[in-house]
């Protein structure tokens, strides 16, 4: 399937879910990322979940980056300048949801990208070479792209890997994993 069929296919499944599944399956994939080995590091990039978007719900995955007193950056985005802002998420930052309900720090202590070591990336789906399937719209491979060249980059999805996904573009950034309420994929040794 290409990324346009996708999309609705994925959008539509999530749609589907109720709040109770969310929860659980969110929970579950939380609890996968623990069997993952990327807990050595100090920066983490967490997105915060789109409720009305039925993302994976990313609460349990902040409760145990806090729980192993890791540092978490989460991002204002820039809808002008077609970017993500990066901010330390401490006790002190104001949430907000802008106006297209991605919940989203007001100010903080800005962050640069290259000190992130793993971000965790919304999707709405892969395949099974690591490829993804988001909005649409770009932040998180233009945002991917000032990373350091080693950063772990780690896809959250409620559903299992497509075969294919057709039609890629050469700025698609692949994942080096994704973490399912089944389990995770690996895709560090696919080059």
């Amino acid at each position: 399937m290409n990324k346009t069929e996708l999309r609705k296919k994925y959008k539509a499944l999530r749609l589907a879910l109720s709040e109770e599944e969310i929860e659980a399956l969110s929970l579950e994939i939380a609890n996968q990322t623990l069997e993952l080995s990327i807990w050595d590091f100090d920066y983490y990039h967490l997105f915060l979940s789109i409720a009305e978007q039925k993302e994976v719900n990313t609460q349990y995955l902040l409760h145990i980056l806090q729980g192993k007193d890791k540092n978490v950056v989460v991002s204002k985005t820039d809808i002008k300048n077609q970017k993500l802002d990066h901010f330390l998420l401490t006790d002190n930052t104001k949430i907000k949801k802008n106006r297209w309900n991605i919940p989203e720090p007001e100010d903080g202590i800005p962050m640069e990208t290259q000190n992130l070591e793993v971000v965790f990336i919304p999707l709405l789906a892969f395949d099974l070479q690591g490829h993804r399937v988001g909005y649409g719209k770009g932040f998180y491979d233009t945002f991917l792209k000032k990373c350091k060249s080693d950063v772990i980059k780690v896809g959250l999805s409620f559903f299992e890997a497509e075969k294919e996904i057709l039609e890629l573009l050469e700025s698609d950034i692949p994942l080096d994993y994704c973490v399912t309420p089944k389990g995770s994929y690996s895709f560090k040794n696919q080059e």
